[in-house]
């Protein structure tokens, strides 16, 4: 088995979370004075919410949420509508402010405190269920917009890309298996490469964290596989959230599953364990 093969077998319980240097060392060891802003991984926590609590007209979509993703996991979040998933999700991006609670990305940045933009420099890149890719331009054109830079200054299309940001460019495309399809337009694509695509996108933007929210609805058998085995090449590098009702594909990242109940966690473990849960049976699973 080569060395992909043998990574592509691995579940997330399997992966090390020491093959991004910053996991181990490069953010925060004792005695390391951080700069503003930087990402302190010294606890190996990327991202701790904190009986994170929100209402909208008296109902409670979130009721104190205290949960911890360690640095390089891959965590899969399953619940019922209506649980709490996307709120969740809406408070670690900004878009929603709690009622009460923290959300701390690392152990010192404090999401409730930030801007949607200002989060997203920080390195969280989410990815909602329809994909979202600028359907006119190139899969390489997409890429090239995403990257991670001034845009200020940005160059135009037809400017000649740097070598350090071709080979990004390249790798990524390797990466979410579009690299026969660089120069297609991206609105010809299928729709799990289209998501394929966005994934790359958000990857173009050096994110610590992705959000990703029912990455595999409407993709075919083999297009869901393909992402389970994308998933498990990126976790360890980056730290990811999957929200998630295909209990196949859950089962296919292997690692944490949470359960999300009435904005709590109702359950957290190894999917079997989840999955023999009488709370969970009757709230969830059973219907």
């Amino acid at each position: 088995m080569n060395a992909t093969n043998a990574m592509n077998a691995m579940n997330a319980s399997e992966l090390p979370v020491s093959d991004n240097p910053d996991w181990d060392s490069g953010t925060a060891e004792l005695g390391h004075l951080l700069k503003p802003g930087e990402l302190d991984l010294s606890h190996k926590v990327v991202l701790y919410l904190d009986e994170i609590t929100v209402s909208f007209d008296g109902f409670r979509a979130l009721n104190k949420l205290s949960l911890a993703i360690d640095a390089g996991e891959l965590r899969c979040i399953i619940g019922p509508n209506g649980a709490g998933k996307t709120t969740m999700m809406d408070v670690i991006t900004g878009k929603t402010r709690p009622d009460e609670g923290k959300a701390f990305f690392g152990q010192t940045l404090d999401l409730t405190r930030l801007s949607e933009p200002e989060i997203a420099h920080l390195g969280i890149g989410r990815k909602f269920q329809k994909p979202t890719i600028f359907e006119n331009h190139t899969v390489f054109e997409n890429l090239e917009l995403a990257m991670k830079t001034d845009k200020r200054v940005w160059r135009s299309l037809l400017a000649q890309l740097d070598s350090a940001a071709g080979d990004r460019i390249a790798e990524t495309l390797q990466t979410i298996r579009l690299g026969a399809h660089a120069d297609r337009l991206a609105g010809l694509l299928s729709h799990g490469q289209k998501q394929w695509l966005e994934i790359g996108m958000l990857l173009m933007q050096e994110p610590k964290l992705l959000l990703l929210d029912e990455p595999v609805a409407g993709m075919t058998d083999e297009e869901t596989e393909r992402t389970g085995e994308l998933f498990l090449t990126l976790a360890g590098k980056h730290s990811l959230v999957v929200v998630e009702h295909d209990m196949a594909f859950v089962k296919q990242l292997g690692g944490k599953v949470t359960v999300l109940h009435e904005g709590s966690v109702l359950a957290e473990g190894a999917l079997e364990e989840v999955q023999a849960d009488a709370r969970v049976i009757e709230v969830y699973l059973g219907r």
